[in-house]
């Protein structure tokens, strides 16, 4: 095969979980050229990666070159040869087809089987219900259905000099490399609102992780969430919690960030796995959700929920109003497991990134 076409993940997290099959991809046909094909608003997730040797971007509601029939064009100038789709809609199938690719690998669902040339299929239960089985690892199949060899669990990404440099002044600008530890704090969820954890309830881990531990403290943000960081910062009542909110922000710069602290501590959201991939300890707060959907086998990862009778249900705004798996998940248990990665973890120098700078 001279062109292998990789359509990613819709959501940010789990193109960070498809790694390590798109490695294993790389491994297994190295003489062939990947072609990414995803949404814009997740280019940048992969940004930096020696995998790819073009880009093709697809969406719907896109501009006019972004489109199905465009799009599926871009493919069959390109020539591709096969199609790994990691997304189960219909339309993606669709585009694979149009895009003229002769083998076509992907899980039979929404009714596009007969568009598939391999057809796998998702895990489920004696009812044929579907079950909670882990992303990554349905990601992974795919990957060994193509030919690829076992990717394991290892995910991967990469930072640009660019990016580096940004981290690099945000660290100068608010006085980090004074700190013996930096966390970083993630608020934000794109799922919804169920996925949220109180401002008052970050403001009172990141004054505990300061005046306990001696911390230096950064709340991330979107570009929708530079209140949410300001409001923690200001809440915290420390001159130790700083935010990104007057930053100008970028996928980059969070993955540069969350490369350079000591800890992250997250709501289930796409920056979680950005821990994980540069191999910084994470503390990952769910709530409404399956923590076995997104496992990722991470050894220096600890998983916080609160168990109740109405959860997990999935639900991106909670259907009773209370929103307990979340409001009911304490700052101090946060903490607590915060403070057992901090002091029990060796962590690693990474190349390039000075602790202190």
């Amino acid at each position: 095969m001279n062109r292998i076409a990789l359509f990613l993940p819709n959501w940010i997290g789990d193109v960070v979980m498809a790694t390590p099959a798109v490695r294993a991809v790389r491994a297994a046909f190295p003489a062939a050229e990947l072609v990414a094909v995803c949404k814009p608003y997740v280019a940048d997730v992969l940004a930096g990666a020696p995998w790819f040797a073009h880009t093709v971007l697809a969406d719907k509601r896109g501009p006019k070159p972004q489109r199905l029939f465009a799009a599926a064009r871009r493919l069959r100038e390109l020539g591709t040869d096969a199609a790994l789709l990691f997304p189960n809609s219909f339309r993606t199938a669709l585009l694979a087809r149009l895009g003229g690719a002769k083998r076509i690998v992907g899980f039979a669902r929404y009714a596009r089987g007969f568009l598939l040339t391999d057809k796998l299929h998702a895990k489920t239960d004696a009812r044929g219900r579907f079950v909670p089985f882990p992303a990554l690892d349905d990601y992974n199949r795919l990957a060994v259905a193509l030919g690829a060899a076992d990717p394991g669990h290892r995910m991967e990404l990469f930072t640009t000099p660019a990016d580096d440099s940004t981290a690099a002044e945000v660290w100068e600008r608010f006085g980090l490399g004074r700190y013996p530890r930096v966390v970083a704090l993630n608020p934000g969820a794109a799922f919804g609102a169920a996925k949220h954890w109180g401002c008052d309830h970050f403001a009172e881990l990141a004054r505990s992780l300061t005046a306990r531990l001696g911390c230096g403290v950064l709340v991330l943000c979107g570009p929708g969430e530079r209140e949410m960081a300001r409001q923690i910062a200001e809440q915290s009542r420390s001159p130790h919690v700083y935010s990104l909110a007057d930053a100008k922000l970028s996928l980059g710069l969070t993955k540069a960030v969350v490369k350079r602290a000591d800890l992250l501590v997250t709501t289930d959201s796409g920056p979680r796995h950005f821990a994980a991939a540069f191999n910084r300890p994470v503390v990952a707060l769910f709530g409404p959700t399956h923590i076995e959907w997104t496992e990722t086998h991470f050894a220096k990862e600890i998983c916080l929920q609160k168990k109740l009778a109405c959860g997990p249900c999935q639900q991106r705004v909670c259907p009773l109003g209370h929103h307990r798996c979340m409001r009911e998940l304490a700052p101090a248990s946060v903490f607590e497991a915060a403070e057992r990665l901090l002091t029990r973890l060796t962590l690693p120098v990474w190349e390039g990134v000075p602790r202190a700078a």
